[in-house]
């Protein structure tokens, strides 16, 4: 079969630091995890350990056969107090650049996948007036010592994602836990509002949307001023909404609450990243069950398809090349996350066919890591991680997507050299 990817077409996984690193006790989120009550189900602790495995990880990329890793740069790690940077950190994510370039794989770079410093949370976060300069002082810093190392930019991790939760049947005691977190944490800390990038509460919706906003510009500016050609946009949660008999109503609400924003704003950017694991039906009522599921044994939510979907929607908004960011299924049978790979990035190979440029697919993830208030019980992973010992173990499906891959790869790529 003759397959429609580019020569350059970037085939990847993505991880970020906070859920594989480890011992990030210098963040937000690590000190909500502390409080009590929490809405976390469990610490991170040490996570995957990956601050010290992070070349094995880098070594299970390579044996996938894939040319690009999307990883994130933790804020809290290089400046854990503000205006104090970290030698020591910066020299880490040094390593692991230049770990990617050796292998020739491709660094993908998010300067704030969701967690943020503590000191950061304590000052009310993407609500203060300074946010923005603060975010892009901090992107300066590392740009001026590794940008040369870069290859790709993302700002922002869903800056949408509690706005599209506000749009999912949770019980409403989960909307009371995050709000007891957060009192919790204000108390803990001695401070009126903590608050942090992925416990939102309603009433701050849309000030933690402008505040993320004018600091994806910001830092854009500030990534841009050192390295006017490195590519920069930000990755926005996307699920496929589908309308069914009378639905469309609904459907484009949703869409205006949720995405269109974000996607306005990416229009001046290099690229967005869509990152869908669902497809959602609406009935002119609300949401409706699906239909049979496209696959035995996966969740209704699940179809293969809702990455075409996800993608197309979001180029015909945005106008701009589409970065799949993440994409994935969590469960414990990894038979359905083989199941679903071939079918999805067929349904991704037909939107290319019909215009939308893509310049890449990443899976999310690499090993199954702490998936923020679920702990560590979802399972999103190509390889599993002993909790114990942190012996990583491929899955059936790290074989079945590093032979996707291999069929659709027309030549090999290498990641950009570091000019001396």
């Amino acid at each position: 079969m003759t397959h429609n990817f580019p020569t350059q077409f970037l085939w990847g996984t993505a991880t970020a630091g906070h859920q594989i690193e480890g011992d990030n006790t210098a963040s937000d989120t690590w000190f909500l995890e502390s409080v009590n009550p929490t809405i976390f189900a469990e610490p991170s602790g040490r996570a995957c350990n990956s601050w010290e495995l992070w070349e094995e990880d880098l070594e299970l990329v390579t044996a996938m056969g894939l040319n690009a890793y999307r990883f994130s740069i933790e804020w809290a790690r290089v400046e854990p107090d503000e205006g104090q940077f970290s030698e020591s950190a910066l020299a880490h994510y040094e390593n692991l650049l230049l770990g990617c370039l050796k292998r020739e794989i491709v660094p993908i770079v998010t300067f704030s996948h969701f967690t943020a410093p503590h000191w950061f949370a304590k000052g009310g976060a993407w609500l203060c007036d300074d946010s923005a300069d603060l975010f892009a002082r901090y992107c300066g810093v590392v740009m001026d010592r590794l940008g040369d190392l870069i290859a790709v930019a993302l700002t922002f991790n869903e800056p949408n994602l509690p706005r599209m939760l506000s749009w999912s049947d949770l019980p409403p005691f989960v909307a009371e836990l995050e709000r007891s977190t957060l009192e919790a944490a204000s108390r803990a800390s001695g401070v009126p509002a903590y608050r942090a990038g992925n416990v939102v509460l309603p009433e701050d919706y849309d000030g933690m949307r402008d505040g993320l906003s004018r600091a994806h510009l910001a830092a854009k500016n500030a990534i841009k001023s050192r390295r006017p050609d490195l590519p920069v946009g930000l990755s926005l949660a996307v699920i496929d909404d589908i309308a069914v008999a009378g639905g469309e109503r609904l459907r484009d609400l949703k869409r205006r609450e949720v995405y269109e924003h974000w996607l306005k704003l990416a229009r001046a950017d290099d690229f967005v990243g869509v990152q869908n694991y669902e497809r959602f039906y609406y009935d002119a009522d609300g949401r409706v069950a699906p239909p049979a599921g496209p696959i035995d044994g996966f969740e209704p939510n699940v179809d293969p398809d809702s990455l075409r979907g996800a993608v197309e929607y979001a180029y015909s908004v945005a106008g701009v090349p589409i970065l799949v960011s993440e994409h994935g299924i969590s469960t414990h049978d990894d038979s359905q996350r083989v199941a679903l790979l071939e079918p999805a990035l067929d349904g991704l190979e037909r939107a290319m066919s019909g215009g939308v440029p893509v310049l890449g697919y990443c899976h999310w993830s690499l090993v199954d890591n702490f998936e923020w208030i679920s702990g560590y019980s979802a399972k999103l992973g190509l390889h599993s991680v002993d909790r114990e010992t942190f012996v990583r173990t491929a899955k059936p499906s790290a074989r079945a997507f590093a032979d996707a891959v291999k069929s659709r790869t027309q030549a090999d790529v290498g990641a950009p050299k570091r000019e001396e």
